[in-house]
């Protein structure tokens, strides 16, 4: 695949509401768990793109921002912001928003790379073309985290 699409295409937005089991002693939810709605929305952004399987081949980074109490929700937004001949970049923001005061405040911001497979095997995944300048500044700045990433696997070998 050699086509390019616009990087719109792959947005995905959730909404989870925090309870009681998603939350520590201090009732701000558990890193792990807003590590696995990163996870599942990145994959969900990876595969709207690609229209096939994605693994997650790594989590790139993950800046945790502020904390998310009991009662709040969490609005996620993730975005293809990169992509490589079958791996593609994910960039998940996620913001919390409480809903008596409608304060919102970002909570998270994580870089992901997810692998497009088929029957086990890597497959060429579609370019991307940026639309909006916030899409522009993501997609340029790809070329540089992923040379970070090639080093940083490098360095573990």
């Amino acid at each position: 695949m050699t086509n390019t699409v616009p990087m719109s295409q792959s947005r995905t937005i959730q909404t989870h509401l925090v309870l009681p089991p998603d939350t520590n002693h201090h009732e701000t939810i558990f890193g792990g768990r807003v590590l696995s709605y990163i996870d599942e929305i990145g994959a969900i952004t990876a595969m709207k793109h690609c229209n096939m399987p994605v693994v997650t081949a790594s989590i790139d980074s993950v800046d945790f921002l502020s904390s998310a109490r009991v009662g709040d929700v969490l609005e996620m937004e993730a975005v293809v912001s990169f992509t490589g001949r079958t791996s593609m970049e994910v960039y998940v923001r996620v913001q919390s928003m409480n809903l008596v005061t409608k304060e919102t405040k970002l909570t998270t911001e994580s870089f992901l790379t997810f692998v497009a497979v088929q029957e086990g095997n890597p497959m060429p995944v579609p370019g991307i073309v940026p639309e909006t300048e916030n899409e522009k500044i993501l997609f340029e700045s790809g070329p540089a985290r992923r040379e970070h990433r090639k080093q940083r696997i490098q360095m573990k070998l």
